[in-house]
Parts: C-alpha cells; structure tokens; sequence
C-alpha cells in the first residue's frame, strides 16, 4: 500500500470512530426542573430586602403555578421559559437547584432566588 493511501484509509477510520462512539455534541439534555421552589433571596437595585414572594410551582406535566398565575413552562438549555396566553417570562437556572428571574421593575433592577425544596428522607411530602 502507498503511504498516502494509508494515511487516507486511517483517516476515514478514525472519524468513523469519533462519529460512532462520541455521543451528538447537539443532542438536548432534559433537565428535571420540577419541584416546589420557595423564595431564598431578592434583590431591589443591588440591596438584598426581605423575600415575600409567593412559592414557584413547576409541575411534572410542563405546567406551573406563581401567586395564581398559570401556564406552561419550557427547558431550554440553561433557561425555564414561562408562558401563557399574553405573558413570557425567563429565568435561568443555576447550580444547587436555583431559579433565578432578573428584570426590570418599578423599583429598578430586581432579583428573585428561587430554591427547590427537596423532599426529606422519611417524609411523604414536600415543602
């Protein structure tokens, strides 16, 4: 065999390879988000105030509920997308099971922490 023959032929196998044995670079990961989160942390131009924020609900079935507003909810990459029929709202989501909306209010920039509440060991409910 010519050498430039081989060097072709090991090529071919080689990205072969890494096309077979590589898991897709764009293939979507679905993040679990479901849960009941409670209001950890808000912040008005800066300054932390106390968090009296109604509880975020996202439920299983892509559903959610905040302060008797209802709609759907979508994952999107690092994103929860929430909506219904006349308002979007984004959130992104952070490590250790956070939920973070930042916007713009009436007061300035706010931010609103939302943590999950996970379940304890030997109970049967959260919150």
């Amino acid at each position: 065999m010519r050498p430039t023959l081989v060097l072709k032929v090991s090529c071919v196998v080689s990205v072969l390879v890494v096309y077979f044995l590589l898991p897709a670079a764009g293939a979507a990961q679905t993040v679990d988000v479901s849960g009941r989160y409670q209001c950890a942390q808000a912040k008005v131009r800066g300054k932390i105030v106390p968090c009296t924020a109604a509880p975020l609900t996202l439920k299983n079935d892509g559903k959610f509920e905040l302060r008797g507003w209802e709609g759907s909810y979508l994952v999107n990459g690092q994103w929860v997308e929430l909506s219904d029929a006349s308002v979007r709202s984004r959130a992104k989501i952070e490590p250790g099971h956070k939920i973070v909306f930042r916007y713009h209010g009436k007061h300035g920039w706010c931010e609103m922490i939302y943590e999950r509440r996970l379940a304890e060991l030997g109970k049967t409910t959260l919150s």
